[in-house]
C-alpha cells in the first residue's frame, strides 16, 4: 500500500493548491489560463500567475531534493513527435476553454457540467489516440 503513499500526497497536495488558488485569489487554478495571463502584463493578476507557474517548475528539483534522487521516467517518443504533441494539445487547450487542470481538478470540484464534459472528451480523445497509436506501431 506504500507504493501509492506518494500519489496520495501530490493528490492531496494539487487539491489543497487548486481550492487555495481559489479562496486567495477568486480564480480557477488552471495552467492554461494563468499561462495565456502572461502574455497580459496590464492584468494585475499576471504576477500571481507567473508565481504559479515558477512553483510547478520548482517543484520537481524540490522532490529530487526531498526524495534524495529524481523519479524514473521513460520516455520512448522523439523530439519531434513530443513538439507536436505539444502543440496539439496547445490548440486543444484554446478550442476547449481550459485544459485538465482547470476542467478536471477545479471544474470537476465545482460540479461544472462543462468540466465534465470537457474531462469525457479529453479521456476519451487519449484513449483514442492511444489505441490508433498502438495500431499503428
Amino acid at each position: 500500500m506504500m507504493i501509492f503513499a506518494s500519489a496520495f500526497a501530490g493528490g492531496l497536495l494539487i487539491g489543497l493548491s487548486a481550492a487555495l488558488f481559489l479562496l486567495l485569489n477568486g480564480r480557477i487554478a488552471g495552467i492554461s489560463g494563468l499561462v495565456a495571463g502572461l502574455g497580459r502584463p496590464a492584468d494585475p493578476s499576471w504576477r500571481t500567475g507567473l508565481a504559479f507557474l515558477v512553483g510547478l517548475v520548482l517543484g520537481p528539483p524540490v522532490f529530487a531534493v526531498l526524495a534524495g534522487a529524481w523519479p524514473v521516467m521513460r520516455i520512448d517518443a522523439s523530439l519531434p513527435v513530443l513538439a507536436l504533441a505539444g502543440l496539439l494539445v496547445g490548440f486543444g487547450t484554446r478550442l476547449g476553454s481550459g485544459c485538465t487542470s482547470g476542467h478536471g481538478v477545479c471544474g470537476l470540484a465545482r460540479l461544472s457540467v462543462r468540466s465534465a464534459v470537457a474531462v469525457l472528451v479529453f479521456l476519451g480523445s487519449g484513449m483514442l489516440t492511444v489505441a490508433v497509436g498502438r495500431v499503428l506501431s
